[in-house]
């Protein structure tokens, strides 16, 4: 997935383009740093600008183009690091955010 920014979004608001090439709006939630590594914690965004209940996606931080100051986003395939980046960003939210396991 790559990233692309819209300037009259809000701020939180991020665009990323699907595997069909489809915009997907997201909303930022939180950027979690695990064994030097950085994941981003993304939660769906309807049409309308509402968040949607449900999961959160969480994608890898890979810089492209350092020059350029790019970076995109990869799906993880591991499970366990899915999980240890999700429980590090639910124990940063637990006063925020009613997790359902």
């Amino acid at each position: 997935m790559e990233e692309n920014f819209e300037g009259e979004e809000l701020d939180n608001i991020v665009i990323l383009n699907d595997e069909e090439g489809n915009e997907v709006k997201f909303e930022f939630l939180d950027l979690v740093e695990l064994d030097d590594e950085e994941y981003v914690v993304l939660l769906p965004v309807t049409e309308e600008g509402e968040e949607e209940e449900g999961e959160v996606v969480i994608l890898k931080v890979e810089d492209t183009d350092e020059e350029a100051d790019e970076e995109s986003y990869v799906s993880i395939e591991d499970e366990d690091i899915l999980n240890r980046v999700f429980e590090i960003f639910k124990e940063k939210f637990k006063d925020d955010f009613d997790f359902v396991d």
